[in-house]
């Protein structure tokens, strides 16, 4: 297929124009609306979902309970603020993943010598603008609402005189509260020290690339570049060593008798392909507005072949863990899957979730030329994007609402809101700094791709 070739415009800036704000402001708006209606809804209506009641066999029941798997459930009542804390928590788990991506994406494509990608760099780069933001939330969320998400944070579990101690629980104190922590402890220092530190260290990594990324535009020449290299290289071992941890700490920890060692992976897989996405979706919406000319068939194609491969990474790691876990048989580990499979509330997700993130993407962007349609990858990227977030979704309400769980005004409302803000710091981003970083030394690269 012939590629079309673009005169390249060094002075290139996107305008976010006013039109585009107002759109924002009025997703964000409705988003608003929509919260507080299922707020309401919640707190006068109950959420009307107490007849669902988890469906699990009295033979799963008497093999968990005697298991102590009971523990993972939440032993307080359940009101309308679990539910906005747990939709708060999955929107900061999907948003922050999204922004810490675009570090990782171009770090990679730093430590690779990668040239293909360097055109929108700019994109994945105005991403990490949302770290600080995502950082204050998530800290946030986790002072105000941490019994209602965590139930490791009873500190009667670890009363062994106590009738609520949980032995298991207690084993973790360590990994929780502190190193060498004896007796009943309180405030789980070491986790909020983990947090502050994964995001204080996501940021100043952040900040220095862009920031050398920034010299490289004024001053040109491969020192720039170089640095970069060394910097994005040593952000990559933060960032293995971080994101894993935090995937235990902020998703594993709320069924916390439960536990994968696959688990790091997958929540990375789900971000990754999440953060593909949205960088495949913004380059298309660039493109037809009119920018990154020089961008054609050629780049698209070989993010869709990203978004195409890590789907099935995604898929594999989704299967491996299943497939380990079932086989086992082992009852603190199946209690995570049956509290999803056999769930009048949520057993339907797993086959949404299915669908969306793997047999979807999987076939519609099977052939070479469903590659580099942008109709085509528009739909697949949205498609991913809502996959992923009930991803999450699958990942944190069972455990934290139990037999509340649904979908309904509250949940698309904060979708809204986070969805706005984060749209909102990227383009906003995007708009400060020219959007061809014209002193790359692989930018002619970029311009002459072809596969």
């Amino acid at each position: 297929m012939a590629t079309e070739t673009h005169e390249l415009n060094l002075e290139e800036k996107f305008v976010f124009s006013d039109k585009a704000k107002k759109k924002i402001f009025l997703t964000l708006g409705i988003g608003i609306v929509l919260l507080i209606i299922g707020i309401l809804m919640e707190i006068f209506g109950g959420g009307g979902h107490g007849e669902h009641a988890l469906n699990l066999t009295q033979d799963n029941l008497a093999s968990i309970n005697s298991d102590g798997g009971e523990s993972a459930g939440h032993g307080h009542a359940y009101s309308w603020t679990t539910k906005l804390f747990a939709g708060l928590w999955i929107n900061n788990l999907f948003f922050t993943g999204l922004a810490l991506i675009g570090v990782f994406w171009v770090a990679v494509n730093y430590v690779a010598s990668a040239g293909w990608s360097v055109g929108f760099k700019r994109i994945p780069e105005a991403f990490g603008n949302f770290l600080p933001i995502a950082g204050v939330l998530m800290l946030v969320v986790f002072v105000l609402a941490n019994h209602d998400l965590f139930h490791w944070t009873d500190i009667s579990l670890y009363d062994e005189a106590g009738g609520h101690y949980d032995e298991i629980i207690d084993g973790k104190k360590g990994f929780f509260f502190m190193p060498g922590t004896e007796g009943v402890p309180s405030i789980p220092i070491f986790y909020y020290a983990r947090m502050i530190i994964f995001f204080l260290g996501w940021i100043i990594f952040y900040q220095f690339i862009k920031k050398q990324s920034h010299l490289e535009d004024v001053n040109g020449g491969t020192k720039y570049y170089r640095k970069l290299v060394i910097f994005s290289a040593t952000f990559l071992i933060f960032f293995g060593v971080s994101s894993s941890i935090s995937a235990w700490d902020w998703v594993m920890s709320i069924d916390p008798h439960w536990f994968s060692t696959m688990f790091g992976w997958y929540v990375f897989a789900s971000w990754f392909v999440s953060g593909l996405a949205a960088i495949t979706l913004i380059v298309i919406f660039l493109k037809e507005a009119g920018y990154l000319s020089f961008i054609n068939e050629n780049h698209l194609h070989d993010l869709g072949k990203f978004v195409f491969g890590f789907s099935i990474f995604w898929t594999y790691i989704w299967f491996s863990q299943f497939l380990l876990i079932y086989y086992a048989n082992i009852p603190e580990e199946t209690v995570y899957f049956i509290e999803r499979l056999q769930s009048d509330n949520y057993s339907k997700f797993i086959f949404i979730n299915l669908i969306l993130n793997f047999f979807f993407p999987f076939l519609a962007l099977m052939t070479r030329d469903a590659k580099r349609k942008m109709t085509f990858l528009k739909i697949v990227c949205t498609v991913v994007l809502v996959g992923h977030w009930f991803d999450f979704y699958l990942m944190v309400a069972p455990g934290t609402l139990k037999e509340h769980g649904s979908f309904g005004f509250m949940e698309l409302g904060l979708i809204m809101i986070y969805g706005s803000a984060f749209i909102f710091v990227v383009l906003s981003n995007l708009a400060k700094s020219k959007l061809v970083p014209v002193n790359h030394p692989m930018l002619e690269e970029c311009v002459h791709h072809h596969t």
